[in-house]
C-alpha cells in the first residue's frame, strides 16, 4: 500500500513522533485517510480517546466494527483502534480463505500500539484453559461441557471453543448464547468473564448453588470440591475487566443519595452486587440506546468506561449524565493508543512498510471463525 507522492518524512523509530503536536497529527492523520481513501479503513473502539475516535471511519464495538470492516468493499487494510483481541477478530473476519480468494489478497490489520491489550483476556490462556479441560475431565465428562469464550479474549480461545463444539458470545447476545449452548449439552465452561457469566446464568433462573468458580492458579481442581463441580450447572472463570469492578454497590447507594430520581445503568462485566441494585444492565450498544432514547431532564449514572460516560454527557447536555464510581475508572490499555501512535502506523502503512500488523495463524483462524459463526447462527 504505497503512493508515487509522499512527502511527509517517516520518523523511525516511533519517539520523534511524540515530539509532534496534536494538530499536526492530525493533519498527517487526515492527510493518509485522503490519499488511500476507501482502501483504508480506521476503527475506533467505543472507550477510545475523542482525538481517536475523531479520525475513525466506524465507531462502535469490537465484534461490530470487525464484522462491519470485513464487509467494506474496496478495503485493502484496517487499522484497528482498540486492544489486542479486537485487531485479531478483524482478522479473522476479513480474510477467510473464500474472501482471500476472491479478491486475491489479505487485508493488512494494524494495531497501533502493540502494548494495547486487555487484562481481561490475559486473565485465561490457552494453556490454562487446556489444562483446565483436562482436569474437569476427571471429575466430569467434558462432552457434557459446553466451552463459551467472551469475545473479549485471544484467537486461541476462540479456536478452543470451535474445536470443542463451543461458541462465542458477546454482552448483547450472551442470554441467546447460553441457550443455545445449554440445548447442546448440560453444562457451560465460561471464560473469561465471571461476572458476564454469573450476571447472564442467574437472570436465566440458574441458581448460584448450581455455579462454580474455577481458579486457573489452584491446582486442586480450581479450588473446587468434585462434588461442587458435580452440581454446577455452569462453571465460571475467575477472571474480570479491571475496569468495570471498580464499580462498588456503595457507589449506586451514594450517588442515589446525591442524585434523586437517579438511573443507574451498568454493564454486565460489573459485579452480581452491582448489577442487583440497578435500574438497567446491558451491553455498551443497550446503553447508548438508552441514553440516546430517554426523554430531556432524564438522570443517568452509568457504570462503564469514562471515555464512553464522557462523551455520552458530551453529547446529551439535555439529560444528566454521571460516571457511577468516584473514582477515575478508564480502560488503560486502550488509552495507550493516542494520535501519535495512530499517525506512526498510517504513515508507515502508507508507505508500504506497516507495523504491528496481527495476523493470526491459519489453523487457529479456521477453528475460531467455526466458533463466531455459530454465534453468528444464534437468535
Amino acid at each position: 500500500m504505497s503512493t508515487a507522492a509522499l512527502d511527509l518524512p517517516l520518523a523511525s523509530p516511533f519517539p520523534p513522533y511524540r515530539s509532534l503536536s496534536d494538530d499536526l497529527l492530525q493533519e498527517r492523520i487526515e492527510a493518509v485517510r485522503q490519499r488511500l481513501g476507501p482502501r483504508l479503513v480506521i476503527l475506533g473502539h467505543h472507550y477510545q480517546q475523542d482525538g481517536v475516535i475523531a479520525h475513525a471511519d466506524l465507531t462502535g464495538d469490537s465484534y461490530q466494527l470487525s464484522r462491519s470492516a470485513a464487509e467494506r468493499e474496496g478495503c485493502e487494510a484496517i487499522v484497528f483502534c482498540g486492544v489486542h483481541f479486537m485487531a485479531e477478530t478483524a482478522d479473522i473476519l476479513a480474510n477467510r480463505p473464500e474472501q482471500v480468494a476472491a479478491r486475491g489478497r489479505r487485508v493488512t490489520v494494524v494495531l497501533p500500539d502493540m502494548a494495547a491489550g486487555c487484562s481481561m483476556a490475559d486473565m485465561a490462556g490457552i494453556d490454562q484453559v487446556e489444562d483446565a479441560w483436562e482436569d474437569l475431565g476427571t471429575v466430569i465428562d467434558t462432552a457434557d461441557i459446553t466451552p463459551v469464550t467472551y469475545i473479549n479474549s485471544a484467537a486461541s480461545l476462540k479456536a478452543f471453543c470451535g474445536r470443542h463444539g463451543g461458541i462465542v458470545c458477546t454482552s448483547s447476545n450472551a442470554r441467546a448464547v447460553l441457550d443455545w449452548a445449554f440445548a447442546q449439552r448440560r453444562r457451560v465452561l465460561f471464560f473469561p468473564d465471571q461476572h458476564l457469566g454469573r450476571n447472564t446464568a442467574r437472570a436465566m433462573g440458574i441458581p448460584l448453588a448450581e455455579m462454580a468458580l474455577w481458579n486457573p492458579h489452584d491446582p486442586t481442581l480450581g479450588g473446587n470440591a468434585r462434588a461442587q463441580l458435580e452440581q454446577a450447572r455452569v462453571i465460571l472463570w475467575q477472571g474480570h475487566c479491571s475496569v468495570h469492578a471498580m464499580f462498588r454497590p456503595e457507589h449506586v447507594d451514594a450517588i442515589r443519595e446525591h442524585i434523586p430520581g437517579v438511573k443507574i445503568l451498568v454493564h454486565p462485566e460489573c459485579s452480581m452486587e452491582v448489577v442487583d441494585k440497578a435500574d438497567l444492565v446491558g451491553s455498551t450498544s443497550y446503553i447508548l440506546r438508552q441514553v440516546e432514547q430517554a426523554p430531556p431532564g432524564t438522570k443517568w449514572a452509568i457504570g462503564t468506561e469514562l471515555h464512553l460516560v464522557k462523551r455520552l454527557e458530551q453529547n446529551h447536555p439535555e439529560q444528566t449524565v454521571r460516571f457511577l464510581s468516584p473514582t477515575v475508572c478508564m480502560c488503560a490499555t486502550m488509552y495507550r493508543i493516542d494520535l501519535a501512535h495512530l499517525c506512526w502506523s498510517l504513515e508507515h502503512l502508507e508507505r508500504g512498510k506497516p507495523v504491528n500488523v496481527i495476523r493470526v495463524d491459519d489453523e487457529t483462524a479456521k477453528w475460531a471463525v467455526t466458533a463466531l459463526e455459530r454465534m453468528l447462527a444464534v437468535r
